[in-house]
């Protein structure tokens, strides 16, 4: 049952900022509110069972998921040759795209000025799996094994163009840089689930592709820092900074830590800046974390048949896969957001010699981490999700031959896919056209879409976003914060929770 909270409603956990500018902003109505507020029957969760199980923050409902892994894949995977089927792009190879399929959409200045854009049929071939029928490449023949557990949407639109804007649209749900992640928004929400580990978990492949990430992705933005993502690094020091030098025993740190606390604490009592509360909270997870991260990212007592089911690049540190059984290893012990960023999708040229190497590294362990997590009773409520920003165009920037082409960045239509925590299992949402230029109805006729707008079929990044929440019991209109003279959310004023991709 969902209750009856205001979207002004903050969690109760987090503080209202304690400044002295705030307190004498809000005192001509505190008297009033606190009033209101003892007059006012107080939110519930409802009668659900797993009520129990939800932590003291911004829950609107009974969630169906409890954390989520995102394999982010950077660069914008070609859905034409991965997971959206065109074969008449094969029958019209080489032959020029028609201009009432483009319509007026801007090209990017990689490929606008090109005299010919011709149709590329793609390399590799495909086929049904699944109870749905789903198309999958035989580039990922792993994936496609798992196809009765995967929602796959084919129909993702985005507005931006270029890397950058693109996946900070869906990290953060805006273009501009600064807005608080989608990891750091859910942990705001909800809180934490392990008092041992961050809430928010980052893992990168190292030395891949030359787009670049930036830590703000993962950052907290305008939310407290305690709600930023903590990276997690390849090698003997996973955190930087985090093992004691040489000298100090375990009990004079701890002293260390309680005279930190007192100073900061008196610190508190004379500016009433609640960084300065983070900052304490922040000291203290380090401290736990001196034992709880070397034992997350230790992998000795994995048995064989783990790093067989990810494959022999699980047993080299930093390497994708391996990421992929960290993160499995990390839903394990209760953290509640683990992204995963793989480089490397941006194949401008010589796409089927790229795209098959970027395909051989990720395919098997996105689908053993996917498999693992149901043989641990850990998928139902785990919502895994692949994809990246956008996708690729139809027709070959640059010149196209027999062995080799190249696809430009497609922000009209791309897939993705999406498995567990309440997700439909062996499902296949959304249609393109015949050409895998735009989103089509099951008819192929192509379909007006509109961000502020839900149209059923489209999914637009903001639709996705809100259904991630939703899945997570937090209804995406309710989660806001106060910033700059209005309240900002992870959706901004757009996005719809897609039911039809719910169980």
């Amino acid at each position: 049952m969902k209750n009856s909270r205001p979207p002004s409603t903050f969690p109760a956990r987090h503080p209202f900022a304690l400044t002295r500018r705030h307190f004498f902003g809000r005192t001509a109505r505190g008297l009033g509110a606190l009033a209101l507020a003892g007059l006012l029957p107080r939110p519930t969760l409802g009668g659900d069972a797993r009520k129990s199980e939800l932590p003291s923050g911004l829950a609107d409902f009974a969630p169906k998921a409890k954390r989520v892994i995102y394999l982010f894949q950077s660069g914008g995977p070609s859905h034409l040759d991965l997971l959206d089927y065109k074969p008449l792009l094969n029958q019209q190879n080489g032959e020029q795209l028609p201009e009432r399929v483009r319509g007026t959409q801007r090209l990017t200045a990689m490929s606008a000025q090109q005299s010919s854009i011709p149709l590329a049929g793609s390399a590799f071939q495909f086929k049904q799996h699944g109870p749905a029928g789903a198309w999958f490449s035989e580039l990922l023949p792993h994936t496609a094994a798992i196809a009765d557990q995967l929602c796959v949407v084919r129909s993702l639109y985005t507005e931006a163009i270029n890397h950058d804007p693109a996946i900070t649209f869906f990290q953060t749900g805006s273009q501009i840089a600064g807005r608080p992640s989608l990891g750091s928004w859910i942990h705001y929400g909800l809180g934490s689930i392990n008092e041992n580990l961050p809430s928010f978990v980052v893992l990168i492949t190292p030395n891949k592709g030359d787009q670049p990430l930036y830590s703000r992705l993962w950052g907290s933005g305008f939310l407290d820092s305690r709600y930023q993502g903590v990276q997690f690094r390849s090698g003997k020091e996973p955190l930087l900074y985090l093992a004691n030098p040489d000298g100090p025993c375990g009990s004079g740190r701890r002293a260390l830590l309680d005279a930190m606390r007192g100073l900061n604490q008196a610190q508190f009592e004379q500016e009433l800046d609640p960084e300065i509360e983070s900052r304490v909270a922040q000291y203290e997870m380090a401290y736990r974390m001196q034992t709880s991260v070397p034992e997350v990212t230790n992998f000795a007592g994995e048995p064989d048949s783990v790093f067989e089911l990810y494959g022999k690049d699980s047993r080299q540190p930093g390497t994708f896969a391996a990421n992929c059984l960290m993160a499995r290893r990390l839903a394990e012990r209760g953290v509640r957001f683990i992204q995963l960023y793989h480089q490397g999708w941006d194949q401008h040229g010589d796409l089927p010699n790229a795209i098959r190497g970027q395909a051989r590294e990720t395919d098997q362990a996105s689908a053993a981490l996917v498999k693992d997590l149901q043989q641990r009773g850990l998928l139902d409520d785990t919502l895994v999700i692949w994809g990246g920003e956008f996708g690729r165009t139809c027709y070959s920037q640059g010149q196209l031959t027999k062995t080799t082409y190249g696809r430009d960045h497609h922000p009209r239509c791309f897939s993705i896919w999406l498995a567990g925590g309440g997700v439909k299992p062996g499902f296949a949402y959304g249609h393109t056209d015949a050409y895998g230029y735009n989103i089509a109805d099951a008819e192929g006729n192509p379909l007006p879409v509109d961000k502020s707008k839900f149209t059923s079929g489209a999914v637009h990044v903001h639709d996705l976003q809100a259904t991630i929440l939703h899945l997570l019991g937090i209804d995406h209109e309710h989660l806001t914060f106060p910033y700059q003279g209005r309240r900002f959310r992870l959706t901004d004023v757009h996005g719809h929770v897609v039911r039809d991709l719910l169980t």
